[in-house]
């Protein structure tokens, strides 16, 4: 499973669900899988789709909240995960494409492969943690998460070995990224 395997599974199952998408490939294949309003993408700001998932989680406790993360981000930036663990926002889920390397910069390594993310999740306390490493696997248990209280924790395993092939950035400007998706946080869904 790769990142476009990966992203196209979670983005079948999504419908009125807001997600913060990491920088990078993740939020470019997302842009090119499935654009929504519902999206937030990073352009720039490595590491910081967990803490904008959190805030979205807190201020509109009503709404499910995902975090569409990548190793290399959330190692960046593992403050959030006890951050996440002690507030508890049960409509937060927290999916990590862990691919073992900074795709978007080269494939240089990243720790993931003698680090247990998933371990540290369990240490900040999340309510939820699996770890996949197939498409039916990752099909079930995003409906899982998707069904349940969290936070939630959803490792997924995906190969480095991307073929090679281009791919479009995001092209809305970051204003418009803002404002579509502050409209789609103040919709009111059943």
């Amino acid at each position: 499973m790769n990142y476009r395997e990966a992203i196209t599974i979670i983005a079948e199952l999504l419908k009125g669900q807001l997600v913060v998408c990491a920088n990078g490939f993740i939020s470019r294949e997302t842009f090119t899988i499935s654009d929504r309003t519902e999206n937030f993408y990073m352009i720039g700001s490595m590491g910081l789709a967990s803490s904008i998932g959190l805030g979205v989680a807190l201020s509109k406790p009503s709404r499910k909240v995902i975090i569409l993360d990548g190793d290399g981000n959330l190692l960046m930036n593992l403050g959030s995960l006890p951050m996440i663990g002690s507030l508890q926002p049960k409509n937060l889920l927290h999916i990590v494409l862990d691919n073992e390397v900074y795709a978007s910069t080269g494939n240089q390594p990243t720790i993931s492969n003698v680090i247990e993310l998933e371990d540290i999740a369990k240490s900040a306390k999340y309510a939820y943690i699996k770890k996949v490493t197939t498409d039916e696997e990752l099909r079930r248990e995003v409906v899982h998460i998707l069904e349940n209280d969290g936070p939630s924790f959803l490792l997924v395993k995906i190969s480095d070995k991307e073929e090679q092939r281009e791919i479009g950035r995001v092209t809305h400007s970051p204003e418009e990224i803002k404002e579509r998706f502050m409209s789609a946080i103040a919709e009111i869904t059943e």
